[in-house]
């Protein structure tokens, strides 16, 4: 069993027209299977095909949804498909579902890194309603973002529908241009680990300056949870809450000083820049 849970928050009621087959069981599909069940919907309308017998036994034993090894069986019957696979692997997934998706003509929503609507509608028929979403980690406390795009054939209901299911992680945002799904990734898909990483030199900095690691580590993750909550609670850009913490010639102005004169907005540029790269060339390795 996967040792995080779905978010045990509440939910808006969703409106589920049929069944939903998840392909992969991982953390993400967990979540949102849990996100689903919190929100209404019986168990018995989600289908989870994953091979790794132990994350079957345990979606089954956690949530009494259907589960199967394979990718056919599950979607048997689905409307909506949520592929839920590593992006190496999708290609080969699609190729097997193909002449099923050709029958069906399902809703796909995938959240596959790097795998474009296009690709996804070669492998598994040109006239497939496709929907791309990008979700992130912290989808799996139900505290998540997820920018979705919709190709042509998919219809406002399938829009809502995508909408209504992926926001049992989170927020979510409509982006219109597919091109611009690799900065949706850059920036909020891997946008958690740059927060992971300067709470980790936090942290080193305090034990730097003398602190324990039980008091440097509380401090840090408290700091950045209370300034989450106040770019998200107030109507204040995060510029302007960073001018009313930075007194004149003071501590905070030192340190941010020290932060730009060090380059530190255009890091970030370039390391939003290389993951956006990144995604590109990944979409280019599984054409």
């Amino acid at each position: 069993m996967s040792e995080i849970s779905a978010p045990p928050i509440p939910h808006t009621p969703f409106p589920l027209p049929g069944t939903i087959a998840f392909i992969g069981g991982g953390n993400m599909a967990r979540s949102l299977v849990g996100g689903l069940i919190a929100r209404g919907v019986a168990p018995q309308a989600l289908r989870v095909a994953e091979p790794v017998a132990a994350l079957r036994d345990a979606l089954a034993s956690d949530f009494g949804v259907q589960v199967f090894d394979t990718a056919n069986a599950a979607v048997e019957g689905a409307g909506l498909w949520l592929l839920a696979v590593k992006p190496q692997v999708m290609r080969k997934v699609c190729d097997d579902l193909s002449a099923a998706a050709c029958a069906q003509q399902p809703l796909v929503v995938s959240i596959a890194a790097g795998i474009t609507a296009g690709q996804l509608q070669r492998w598994l028929g040109p006239g497939t309603a496709v929907i791309r979403a990008m979700p992130n980690t912290p989808a799996l406390l139900g505290a998540g973002v997820t920018g979705l795009y919709a190709t042509a054939q998919v219809d406002p209901g399938g829009r809502e529908l995508a909408e209504g299911l992926l926001a049992s992680a989170g927020r979510t945002v409509w982006i219109e241009d597919e091109a611009l799904m690799d900065a949706v990734t850059a920036v909020s898909g891997s946008g958690p680990a740059y927060v992971f990483l300067l709470a980790e030199a936090m942290e080193a900095a305090a034990r730097e300056q003398g602190l324990s690691g039980d008091a440097a580590r509380t401090l840090v993750l408290h700091t950045l949870l209370g300034a989450s909550r106040m770019l998200t609670e107030s109507d204040a850009t995060p510029a302007e809450l960073r001018r009313r913490v930075t007194s004149p010639n003071g501590t905070t102005h030192a340190a941010i000083e020290a932060f730009q004169s060090g380059g530190f907005e255009a890091l970030v540029g370039n390391a939003i820049r290389a993951a956006s790269e990144r995604g590109r060339q990944l979409s280019a390795a599984n054409d």
